[in-house]
């Protein structure tokens, strides 16, 4: 039996991701900007008016990127990033968690306080795992450099 979706829609009528970001959060921006500038102080309204423009700018910046046209070398510092954003973000979880459990539960030793709050504790590890895996899958990762010709 084949389950696979036949129906395919025409190229035309999908929608760039980033142009379906821009609209989405328009639509849900817009009017909560409209009702909380009644209510809000004509400084912090004027503010908060200025904020939505702005985000309508680079949203629009964004919307008129082409992603199929990112070149896999150019996604390689964002990958980079993404990795040592996660293990760093793991690591201090993993410290927060211990200053937390020292602190306001000194009663526990190591083998209770895990048992404890092992879920926080495997979520941080985990975290700085997955980190650790992208930075490894980015240094294993061929890098084809175009190399510039000498005339």
């Amino acid at each position: 039996m084949d389950f696979e979706d036949k129906t395919i829609a025409p190229a035309h009528t999908l929608s760039k991701p980033l142009v379906l970001l821009r609209d989405t959060e328009a639509l849900l921006r817009r009017p909560t900007v409209a009702r909380l500038t009644t209510i809000l102080p004509s400084k912090l309204s004027d503010r908060l008016q200025v904020a939505s423009n702005l985000a309508d700018e680079s949203l629009q910046e964004l919307a008129e990127i082409n992603v199929e046209q990112i070149s896999d070398l150019e996604l390689h510092p964002a990958r980079i990033f993404v990795g040592l954003s996660f293990t760093g973000f793991g690591a201090l979880m993993v410290l927060l968690l211990l200053l937390y459990l020292n602190t306001l539960h000194p009663e526990l030793n190591t083998v209770e306080q895990i048992h404890q709050y092992w879920y926080p504790y495997v979520f941080c590890v985990n975290l700085g795992v997955a980190g650790m895996f992208i930075l490894g899958r980015e240094a294993m990762r061929p890098h084809i450099k175009k190399h510039k010709i000498k005339p």
